[in-house]
């Protein structure tokens, strides 16, 4: 008995890996999916003085959009606002056209809607950008959360937490929400002040 208790176990695929990890990798629209993106890359996004073979920039993209939407979808409610919020801050940051920043914020949806967790997308941010691109996406973020005219307490939270992820201090994290706000007060315009 001890004997069979010490005895490796033989793994097979399905039983071994779980229903859902075997299907995904092995079945349904996996394959398909990873062409669509390697499809839009291609055609949209190729940067051939910057990008290398393993299509990093567009990588990191996907990620940076991925996040975004994490953030839109925080409070249960992905309103107009931070739609053209999310769609303006996609074209501005790279620098894409209305066509190419739908599709984009497409995959980073069926990319998000996949995810087990938002370490595949923060772990990429992390590793390649720099401060200043973090403290951009970190701006961006803010911006979508408050695009609404409100921040729900998941949002705060998700914003703490993705911040955490990116390996960026809470210092910076304030920073940037601070230019947010401030950016905002400027465009309600002056306020009369009561004496």
């Amino acid at each position: 008995m001890v004997q069979d208790l010490l005895a490796p176990r033989k793994r097979k695929g399905p039983e071994w890996m779980g229903k859902r990890l075997w299907d995904r990798h092995n079945h349904g629209e996996g394959p398909i999916m990873m062409e669509s993106i390697r499809h839009f890359f291609m055609a949209n996004m190729a940067e051939p003085d910057t990008e290398g073979d393993d299509g990093l920039p567009a990588d990191l993209r996907l990620a940076a959009c991925a996040l975004l939407l994490e953030l839109a979808y925080a409070d249960d409610e992905f309103t107009e606002a931070e739609r053209v919020h999310l769609d303006s801050a996609v074209r501005r940051q790279f620098g894409l056209d209305e066509e190419q920043a739908l599709e984009l914020i497409e995959l980073a949806e069926k990319q998000r809607a996949e995810a087990v967790d938002l370490w595949t997308f923060t772990n990429l941010v992390a590793e390649h950008y720099s401060l200043g691109q973090k403290m951009v996406l970190a701006e961006a973020m803010w911006g979508l959360v408050y695009s609404d005219g409100e921040l729900a307490s998941r949002e705060d939270y998700l914003m703490r937490k993705i911040s955490g992820l990116l390996r960026l201090e809470p210092g910076y994290l304030a920073e940037a929400r601070k230019r947010v706000e401030e950016h905002q007060h400027s465009d309600e315009g002056p306020t009369e002040a009561s004496d």
